[in-house]
């Protein structure tokens, strides 16, 4: 275990922490779990930057981190939408949970064919993340009656699920002629 493994377990082990700041009784409630999302992206960012700085990338950081992510933005989502239970917010969150499953399946497929580096993580796939954190941070801190933060928070959802599709469409395109032989082509 060395410090980017740690901070990747952390950000699992505040995932039930943010959960349940998110549901106490308290007008501060909002802006905890916000706090706590922050703060869990922010290993996401500083797990990746240390392993590669200190030269401690792992074969169980590189399978617990993408996982970790996931999960946190995953549960962030669902959350949300049962709050606010409108399509201004689950139409993205479908959008944004259906692309990781998809792309999760091709790179793990794509991974078992050896070609696992066609559909390596792009720059897309950056400003995705930050478009997305940044949504979600904004989106939790505040209740779901609109205001100019919601509206800020549903906006960059949005762009952060055309950013998701977007990414999506490239991974399948760089997947394509190792998947057309199974289509028929």
């Amino acid at each position: 275990m060395n410090i980017p493994n740690l901070l990747t377990v952390l950000r699992v082990l505040l995932i039930p922490c943010f959960i349940l700041l998110f549901y106490m009784p308290y007008g501060w409630s909002y802006v905890a779990a916000s706090t706590v999302f922050a703060i869990a992206a922010a290993t996401d960012w500083l797990d990746g930057y240390l392993a590669r700085r200190l030269g401690q990338s792992t074969p169980f950081g590189a399978f617990l981190d993408p996982v970790a992510d996931k999960l946190i933005v995953a549960v962030a989502l669902v959350l949300l939408v049962q709050e606010h239970a409108n399509i201004w917010l689950t139409l993205p969150a479908a959008v944004i949970i259906g692309r990781e499953i998809v792309v999760s399946a091709l790179r793990e497929w794509m991974a078992e064919i050896g070609a696992r580096a066609q559909v390596a993580v792009s720059n897309l796939g950056k400003w995705k993340t930050a478009a997305q954190m940044a949504s979600l941070v904004i989106l939790l801190a505040n209740p779901a009656a609109m205001s100019w933060w919601v509206l800020l928070g549903y906006s960059l959802l949005m762009i952060a699920a055309g950013l998701t599709l977007w990414s999506m469409v490239n991974y399948l395109r760089a997947a394509w002629p190792h998947l057309s032989p199974l289509a028929g082509d």
